[in-house]
C-alpha cells in the first residue's frame, strides 16, 4: 500500500511585502548600530550640526578659508591640553594647573630667548622638560604619597601662578625669535608648480584620507576577527564616506588659503600617536584599567602608582608645549596668560565623551570636544555675541554633554 503525499509549498508573499521587510529590517540593523555607538558618534554628529547652523547664521564666513586656518590657530592650544586632560580623567583623576603651568611656560621660554637670547630650538627644549618636570612632581604627590589629585593640582595651580609673575615681574615680556613663532603660527612651505592650491597640503590630505580609510577597514577586520560586534556595511561606508568628505573638505579649505598650518601638523602627529597608544599599547590598557577599576586592576598586576605618575608626567609635557604655542601666536608672555586654561581642556574632554567616574573617553573625542569649544567661539564671534552670552551658552553646552552620557550610560544599564 503506497501513501502519496504531496509537499505544501509555502504560500508566496504578496508582492513588495519582501523588498520592504528587507529594507526595514536593514534600517533596523544601522539604528540599532548607531546606537550602540551612540557615546562614540554623537558628539561628531553634534559637531556637524554646529559648524552647518553657523555657516548658515553667518552666511558662509565660518567656513571661509581663512577662518579655517584661524580656526585651527586659535585652538590648538585647547586640543593640545584637551589631549593630555583626556588620559588624565580616563585615568580617574583631574589636573586644574595646566592653566598656570602653560603661563608659566611661556613666561619661562620668554626669560630664556628675550632676556637671555638662548637659541630658540634650546629653549624649546629646556621648556618641556621644565613642563615635564612639574607634571612629575605632581604625580609624585599624587601617585605615591596618596594626596587626591584635586588637591594637588589646585595648589600646583597658585604655584605655577606665583612663579609665572616672579618670573615676569608683573610685566609683559617679548617679541620671540622669528624661528620659533613660525613653528607655531606659520603655515607650510609652497613646492611645484602653480594650481591656484597648496600643493604639498594637497598631497597630505590625500595620504590622510589613505591612512583613515585603511585604518577603518583594519579595525572593522580585526573586530569581525575576535567576533565582536561591527557596524552594519551600509552604515559602515556611510561613516567612510562622512569621514572622507570632511578630510577633503577641510584639506580644500586650508589647500585654496596658505597651506596648513605648522602647529596642526604637530597636533596630528599627537593624536596618531596618543590615539595607537591608547588603543594598542600596554601602556594605554593600563591607563583604561585603574580608571575603569582600579582594585582590579592592582589585582591584574597594573602598577597602579607608575601609570599614574606617567599620566600627569605626560600632562606638564602637553601644557608646556601648549604655553610655547599660546605665547607663540601673542608673540609676548604675559602674568594672565593661561587664565581657564584648565576648564577648557576639562570641559573639552567631558564633551568629548569622557566619564566622571573614569575609565572612559578616547583621544579623538577630546579633539572633537574642543572643537566643538572652537566653532561655538568662533561662531559666537562672527555673530558679535557678547562675552557674556558665550560664557552661558558654552556652560550649558557642557552641562547637555554630561547630562547626555548620563543618560546613555543608564539607558545602556538598563
Amino acid at each position: 500500500m503506497s501513501t502519496d503525499v504531496t509537499a505544501k509549498s509555502p504560500a508566496p508573499a504578496p508582492p513588495g511585502k519582501s523588498g520592504s521587510a528587507a529594507e526595514g529590517g536593514l534600517l533596523q540593523l544601522m539604528l540599532d548600530g548607531l546606537r550602540r555607538n551612540m557615546r562614540q558618534y554623537g558628539m561628531l554628529i553634534a559637531l556637524g550640526l554646529i559648524v552647518a547652523l553657523f555657516a548658515i547664521w553667518t552666511d558662509g564666513d565660518l567656513l571661509l578659508p581663512h577662518n579655517v586656518s584661524n580656526l585651527v590657530l586659535q585652538n590648538a592650544y585647547v586640543l593640545i591640553l584637551a589631549i593630555g586632560m583626556m588620559l588624565v580623567i580616563i585615568a580617574g583623576h583631574i589636573d586644574l594647573s595646566v592653566g598656570s603651568l602653560t603661563a608659566f611656560v611661556g613666561a619661562f621660554a620668554a626669560v630664556l630667548t628675550v632676556q637671555h637670547s638662548v637659541p630658540w630650538p634650546i629653549a624649546v627644549v629646556l621648556c618641556l622638560l621644565v613642563g615635564a618636570a612639574a607634571g612629575a612632581a605632581q604625580g609624585f604627590f599624587i601617585a605615591y604619597l596618596g594626596i587626591p589629585s584635586f588637591i594637588v593640582t589646585l595648589a600646583g595651580m597658585l604655584i605655577f601662578r606665583g612663579f609665572t609673575e616672579i618670573l615676569l615681574k608683573g610685566q609683559t615680556l617679548g617679541p620671540f625669535p622669528g624661528g620659533l613663532q613660525k613653528t607655531f603660527t606659520g603655515f607650510l612651505p609652497e613646492v611645484g608648480p602653480n594650481t591656484n592650491y597648496h600643493n604639498l597640503t594637497l598631497l597630505l590630505g590625500l595620504v590622510l584620507i589613505a591612512a583613515v580609510v585603511w585604518q577603518e577597514v583594519r579595525d572593522r577586520r580585526r573586530q569581525q576577527e575576535f567576533a565582536l560586534d561591527v557596524l552594519p556595511t551600509r552604515l559602515f561606508l556611510l561613516k567612510l564616506v562622512a569621514l572622507v568628505a570632511a578630510v577633503l573638505t577641510l584639506t580644500l579649505l586650508l589647500a585654496s588659503y596658505k597651506g596648513a598650518p605648522i602647529v596642526l601638523i604637530i597636533l596630528g602627529a599627537l593624536v596618531v600617536g596618543y590615539g595607537y597608544m591608547m588603543r594598542n599599547a600596554v601602556f594605554g590598557r593600563h591607563v583604561y584599567a585603574i580608571g575603569g577599576n582600579l582594585p582590579a586592576a592592582k589585582l591584574s598586576g597594573v602598577k597602579d602608582k607608575k601609570v599614574t605618575f606617567y599620566v600627569f608626567l605626560n600632562m606638564g609635557a602637553l601644557a608646556a608645549l601648549a604655553g610655547l604655542a599660546i605665547a607663540s601666536r601673542l608673540n609676548a608672555a604675559s602674568p594672565k596668560a593661561g587664565l581657564n586654561y584648565e576648564l577648557e581642556a576639562i570641559a573639552s574632554s567631558f564633551i568629548g565623551g569622557a566619564s566622571m567616574s573614569g575609565g572612559v573617553g578616547t583621544v579623538l573625542g577630546a579633539i572633537i570636544g574642543g572643537l566643538v569649544l572652537g566653532v561655538l567661539n568662533n561662531g559666537m564671534n562672527l555673530l558679535s555675541v557678547g562675552t557674556d552670552w558665550q560664557q552661558v551658552i558654552k556652560g550649558f553646552a557642557l552641562l547637555l554633554a554630561v547630562g547626555f552620557d548620563v543618560w546613555n550610560k543608564r539607558k545602556s544599564g538598563s
